[in-house]
């Protein structure tokens, strides 16, 4: 593989040459210039990116670090941000934390040794004033883990609104909520959304914890059972809902004649469910282009609009309730 001193030596110039017209540094005659991009052309060199970032201290590389990037969301979400990261000239290097806290502090050297521009942070971190010391942008997505930090998330209290509303309107009066972990923000904010509607028209909700990621069947057979009378469900992500939609089946429950079920996210899967699953639907791809938006705007030292975005949500009504 040809290198920058093979470059050098084709081009009679010295390596520093070759390196000014690759990194675009210092002055360099039009007639040089022209020499050195030709020959780098005619024998294939490719510039080692690692060795250019240590030298411009810019790597055109975002960080980015989620919980679990085997989520359906968060791949949908990592997809989104992808698109509009690569439509602005970057790259985006991927960091699963699987919410351990050794795990990021491994990350946060690598953010140094490769020298990366910016960073995307989707993890429930537990690190926050280590985020806070780096010297580059940093952003949420999802939570707010600083006042000082911008931020983008969807607007969960209106999600557990909307979902709330939809079960009232269909005539649900025995409600269950199963939660994901009730100390993440997503979580307190899409309860709080809409334990403060059933509470408007004194209706009672019980609640249970589960897991986002691999929710436990036993756990919402036992509880589902506990609560024969069921009426309405509502589910904060989608994966719950289908594996909450699977127990009342078995059960010999009838979505969603008996019960009705809506989840939250709107994943890809929603629409090939049987039945379809209503859900609450976050606009990932646009909190993709305004992370990048925002992001662009930190590294040009640009002042933000807006340092905590709140995007709007929707409820997408299918089959799983009436």
């Amino acid at each position: 593989m040809p290198t920058i001193k093979d470059v050098a030596k084709k081009a009679n110039v010295s390596v520093a040459t070759v390196s000014r017209v690759i990194n675009n540094t210092g002055y360099v005659n039009i007639e040089t210039r022209k020499m050195v991009e030709d020959v780098i052309t005619e024998i294939g060199y490719v510039p080692n990116e690692l060795a250019r970032s240590l030298f411009t201290k810019k790597s055109s590389i975002i960080g980015l670090i989620v919980p679990h990037i085997s989520t359906y969301f968060f791949a949908e979400l990592i997809e989104s941000l992808e698109d509009a990261i690569m439509k602005k000239g970057y790259k985006l290097m991927i960091f699963n934390s699987k919410d351990d806290i050794e795990l990021e502090k491994k990350y946060i050297k690598v953010f140094n040794q490769y020298n990366i521009d910016a960073l995307i942070l989707v993890a429930n971190t537990k690190s926050t004033k280590a985020y806070m010391k780096l010297e580059i942008p940093v952003l949420t997505i999802d939570h707010i883990i600083d006042k000082s930090i911008p931020s983008i998330s969807s607007d969960n209290v209106q999600g557990g609104e909307l979902a709330a509303k939809a079960l009232i309107a269909s005539g649900a009066k025995k409600i269950i909520h199963f939660r994901g972990p009730s100390v993440l923000l997503t979580v307190v904010d899409r309860s709080r959304g809409f334990y403060q509607v059933m509470d408007e028209h004194n209706i009672e909700v019980t609640s249970f914890d589960l897991d986002f990621k691999s929710p436990d069947l036993k756990d919402i057979e036992m509880f589902i059972k506990k609560h024969p009378d069921v009426d309405g469900v509502f589910c904060s992500s989608d994966v719950i809902a289908m594996y909450t939609m699977s127990v009342l089946t078995k059960l010999g429950y009838s979505i969603p004649d008996d019960v009705q079920v809506i989840g939250y996210d709107n994943i890809d899967l929603c629409e090939v469910l049987i039945p379809r699953l209503t859900t609450i639907a976050q606009p990932i791809i646009d909190m993709g282009i305004v992370t990048v938006d925002k992001l662009l705007k930190l590294l040009n030292k640009k002042e933000l609009e807006e340092l905590h975005s709140v995007l709007p949500v929707e409820l997408i009504k299918r089959d799983s309730t009436k």
